[in-house]
């Protein structure tokens, strides 16, 4: 690789340049999956929704992230400047000084604690300043040292959707949601940096970093992990349920989620190709939305906020009727028929094919033991 040009002083830079080069530094992509996961946790809360506190949530959450962010790639600066990944940082290419990504960084880190604080509670708060200190201290230190710093980054990552639910119930830290959250963020973090990991293993090799997949030519322990982690990911919708966080619905439309991740996961297994890990990795990146999302949509607390707000306002039965007809509506729409055949022009609604059969059916009955009697009076009468 080329050296890089020398230090471009920050007032050189355009304002497209400077917010481009924040960018980077923060690694915005990053942090939006962060903020996102912060605000699954906060909605998982149940209502009624406090705006303002989520607003702080998210963009505190969002500010800790860019300091974490920009102190890791100070740190890594020459390490970053070994690998193709990475040689277009901004630090790298020396479009910013390195103080000036420090000032940044601190700027973003006490913004971010400041707005938490204010806008949150000292939990949440204590919760965004400490994962700075995890992210851009303990496992930035562990990436070039031992294999274990996978599992202290999926540490840092567990805590986000942590700090939205301790947001949205004033520092309610030791919930069974909580533990659930928490738990589905790290236990996803391996099969996705795995598969990442393993794609990019030649560069991350040549960065100095100790990943698994750099120390493991074969795969074998690489793809074991990635298997495993996906096998423990899995139990989350069952342990969720069975806590009584969500319905029983979210063990049962987990299985779908779950089954594709183990068949990337076990093809990856058999055979350990960039394509297959490349498919590991994109399929959790949209697994982790859908199971968030399910999660939410089967919260209990939802549930018990909805039922609560009925209750005070005296129309719990008209939100129980609502429900009846809304999984009536709904059954209409699954029914195979209803998609081949048009609704009557009257209105009415008989064109299930289970509905028709069982009229159908009696119907013929009737025919049949008018014939039969019938036949019966004509035999009786021939003899």
């Amino acid at each position: 690789l080329e050296a890089p040009p020398p230090p471009a002083a920050a007032s050189s830079l355009t304002p497209s340049e400077m917010t481009t080069a924040a960018s980077e530094l923060s690694k915005a992509k990053l942090s939006a999956l962060v903020v996102a996961t912060s605000t699954a946790g906060f909605l998982a809360a149940g209502g009624p929704i406090s705006y303002p506190t989520l607003a702080a949530c998210s963009l505190g959450t969002a500010l800790c992230s860019s300091s974490a962010s920009t102190w890791n790639q100070i740190f890594e600066v020459d390490r970053d400047r070994k690998m193709k990944r990475t040689a277009n940082r901004p630090l790298v290419r020396g479009t910013v000084s390195v103080r000036s990504a420090a000032a940044l960084a601190t700027a973003t880190g006490v913004g971010g604690g400041a707005v938490l604080a204010v806008g949150t509670d000292p939990v949440t708060a204590t919760l965004g300043v400490a994962n700075i200190a995890l992210y851009a201290g303990l496992y930035t230190h562990m990436k070039p040292r031992s294999e274990l710093n996978t599992w202290a980054g999926a540490v840092v990552g567990a805590i986000p959707p942590v700090m939205g639910w301790t947001a949205a119930t004033g520092g309610s830290l030791m919930d069974a949601e909580a533990l659930v959250l928490g738990s589905t963020l790290f236990l996803w973090q391996f099969p996705h940096f795995f598969a990442l990991s393993w794609m990019h293993r030649v560069d991350y090799g040549r960065g100095g970093f100790q990943m698994v997949p750099v120390n493991d030519p074969t795969g074998d322990r690489t793809s074991d992990l990635i298997t495993r982690y996906t096998w423990y990911l899995s139990t989350v919708p069952l342990a969720s349920s069975a806590l009584g966080v969500t319905s029983s619905m979210f063990a049962v439309e987990g299985i779908a989620l779950n089954a594709y991740a183990l068949h990337v996961a076990r093809r990856f297994h058999r055979e350990r190709t960039n394509a297959n890990a490349r498919k590991v990795f994109l399929t959790s990146l949209w697994y982790l939305p859908c199971l968030m999302t399910l999660f939410i949509l089967h919260s209990r607390r939802w549930r018990d906020s909805e039922e609560a707000k009925a209750e005070v306002e005296g129309d719990l039965l008209d939100l129980l009727k609502a429900r009846a007809n809304k999984l009536r509506s709904l059954g209409r729409e699954l029914c195979i028929h209803e998609f081949v055949v048009a609704k009557e022009e009257d209105g009415s609604e008989g064109n299930c094919p289970v509905a028709l059969g069982k009229s159908k059916a009696k119907e013929a009955k009737e025919k049949g033991t008018q014939v039969a009697v019938a036949v019966t009076g004509n035999l009786e009468a021939e003899k």
